[in-house]
């Protein structure tokens, strides 16, 4: 259920217009999100040089909820 909870949460804060890390041009959103533990992982292509890259997002252990290893 907190996994649910946190890709909705996810969903709804998509980073927009991140430059791009090598010409600087504009992306209006990214290709793949992946979230983990702790942490989101997003996937940014630039059409307007062709340059890939991966920026992470990396929560606060404090904000971080982990769900139970057992019932």
């Amino acid at each position: 259920m907190t996994k649910a909870i946190l890709t909705k949460a996810i969903l709804n804060d998509i980073p927009r217009q991140n430059p791009c890390a090598q010409c600087g041009t504009p992306i209006p959103q990214p290709d793949w999100i992946e979230p983990g533990e702790g942490r989101v992982s997003y996937l940014w292509t630039c059409h307007a040089c062709n340059y890939r890259f991966e920026a992470v997002a990396i929560f606060d252990e404090a904000v971080v909820e982990h769900p139970p290893l057992a019932a």
